[in-house]
């Protein structure tokens, strides 16, 4: 059974940074495409950063150019540092995976989810 947990997140002042990680239970090797989401209050789950199987980046429009990620397959583990961060950046991030080539952002595509971690950026 594939199991993600998240942890890292927390409380921090606008401006500031934090580094999210995410523990995969198999080894995720050059098998599994890794991707972070959030989802704010009363709003839609947002892709933000895929990492593709061989660690190619992708990120949103909304996080490019302050979010980096990366993915450690020694020790099954992905990783998202967040800096500058905003009061919209505010929101529970989510690690996700599938055993198969990265497509895109698109949630529904994932099979394998974390319970996500909650980060609050104050102004």
């Amino acid at each position: 059974q594939v199991r993600l947990v998240e942890s890292g997140g927390g409380s921090v002042q606008a401006g500031e940074s934090l580094r999210l990680s995410c523990k995969v239970s198999v080894s995720i090797g050059s098998k599994y495409c890794l991707a972070w989401f959030r989802q704010a209050p009363e709003s839609e789950r947002e892709g933000i950063a895929i990492i593709s199987r061989i660690g190619i980046t992708y990120f949103a429009d909304s996080v490019k150019g302050r979010f980096t990620a990366s993915r450690d397959n020694a020790v099954n583990s992905v990783y998202l540092q967040m800096n500058s961060l905003r009061p919209d950046d505010t929101a529970i991030y989510y690690c996700a995976a599938k055993r198969r080539a990265c497509s895109g952002l698109d949630f529904a595509e994932f099979d394998y989810w974390g319970q996500g971690t909650q980060v609050i950026v104050s102004s």
